[in-house]
């Protein structure tokens, strides 16, 4: 049985805790697209995580997580992170990472810096963690796959040819010092020594795995509104953030892909440059930031306060449509218990006319909200277990966004823990 867990909207749902939920029932665990520029946060018995490369089945003992060959691996950052949550008390992680996984260069990182600081106002808003520049080199073909790590004289003639192009673009696009070609191999060979005890072949192994009846969980990153085709562009990430790459960037059949669990938030909120359409400001926004997520709503990667809005349902229902959601879990619901009255975004207007269906971006920067004001609860409702014992507005206002989604809701998450759990 292979699942897939997925973000509707802009990513920082809470993937990491439905993954690190479910994985307790899982073999396998496959981060297959995406890089270190977007975190997880996880709070379970060993305490709170941001995780950013490592699969959110790491806290179990029995699960094997894979880095998926979809994956943008930072060698670095994935060694830190392992050592990091050992040296935090948890039992190594059983890791193991595809030798087609391309490796983030460390120039990666410097090109990504160095365009947003040559678009300065234009800019994308990008959390500088390499990805832009590493997929344009994985699909212009001068990337490093992890196996090419482990051949020295080719290694070498490769990063010679690679650096003719790239030292060009550091002279005259963006005037800084070219980089050093001995310097660039006694690095890879380095990150080949840090990567070596993981490598395996990926192929073999989840075509194995799905053969045996192994129970897989895809974790995608960042959501629906991120993804290159279908998402704000080019407001967007570089990697398909819809459970349907899974397929590839894990290496399992499409058809083995049974259950999509889309994740989606009570309420809206986005890092980085884009249309917003339900976006808040001021006091309002900022009350729902401190009180959102578990210690606030700030990037996970990047610390930078996220931009708050009330629940998008015509984001939302596009989202889980593009996702072929087969059900959702709604996630922090228990933030919104402060409020008497909860508006909801329903349609958009735009030009004078009002839609339920998510436009391309031109379209969607014009758009206005429109909104209904639901009945707030006005209570906490953390520790609750069974559905049937929260407040009557709160279950009014889930059955309000699950007819609107058009997709069964039945993982409710009131509260941050692993366990802070209702299934509906």
């Amino acid at each position: 049985m292979v699942k897939a867990v997925v973000g509707a909207c802009w990513g920082d749902e809470g993937k990491g805790k439905i993954t690190d939920m479910l994985a307790e029932d899982a073999d396998i665990v496959v981060r297959f697209q995406g890089g270190a520029n977007a975190g997880h946060t996880i709070v379970n018995d060993y305490g709170k995580f941001a995780l950013h490369l490592l699969p959110s089945g790491s806290f179990n003992q029995n699960v094997t997580n894979m880095i998926g060959n979809g994956v943008a691996l930072d060698i670095p950052q994935l060694i830190k992170e392992i050592e990091d949550v050992v040296s935090k008390g948890v039992p190594r992680p059983n890791i193991v990472v595809s030798e087609r996984a391309q490796v983030l260069m460390p120039y990666h990182k410097d090109f990504d810096k160095f365009e947003e600081e040559r678009l300065s106002d234009r800019q994308f808003g990008s959390t500088k963690s390499g990805i832009a520049p590493f997929f344009s080199d994985k699909f212009s073909k001068i990337g490093f796959q992890v196996w090419e790590l482990f051949q020295e004289e080719e290694l070498m003639e490769k990063i010679k040819n690679v650096l003719e192009i790239k030292n060009l673009i550091l002279e005259h696009v963006y005037h800084k010092p070219a980089i050093d070609a001995d310097e660039l191999y006694k690095t890879l060979r380095s990150y080949g020594e840090m990567i070596k005890p993981y490598v395996i072949d990926s192929v073999k192994f989840m075509h194995e795995a799905v053969k045996s009846g192994k129970t897989i969980l895809l974790e995608g990153q960042l959501g629906s509104l991120k993804d290159p085709d279908f998402g704000i562009y080019p407001m967007t990430t570089s990697s398909s953030t819809l459970a349907g790459y899974g397929a590839i960037g894990a290496c399992v059949p499409p058809y083995e892909i049974k259950e999509i669990i889309t994740v989606v938030k009570a309420y809206s909120s986005a890092v980085g440059a884009g249309a917003f359409v339900s976006e808040i400001f001021g006091e309002e926004a900022d009350e729902l930031r401190r009180r959102g997520g578990d210690g606030g709503e700030y990037g996970a990667t990047t610390g930078r306060p996220r931009r708050m809005g009330w629940f998008d349902c015509v984001a939302s229902r596009y989202g889980c449509m593009v996702q072929g959601t087969t059900a959702v879990a709604f996630t922090v619901l228990d933030v919104l218990g402060y409020l008497d009255e909860i508006p909801v975004c329903v349609g958009y207007e735009i030009d004078g006319e009002v839609t339920r269906d998510f436009p391309t971006t031109g379209k969607l920067e014009k758009a206005k909200p429109v909104l209904k004001v639901l009945p707030g609860w006005k209570t906490d409702i953390r520790g609750i277990k069974k559905y049937e014992d929260l407040p009557e507005n709160c279950r009014n206002y889930i059955e309000f966004i699950e007819k609107e989604l058009e997709v069964p809701i039945k993982i409710v998450s009131n509260g941050p823990a692993r366990h802070d759990i209702i299934m509906k």
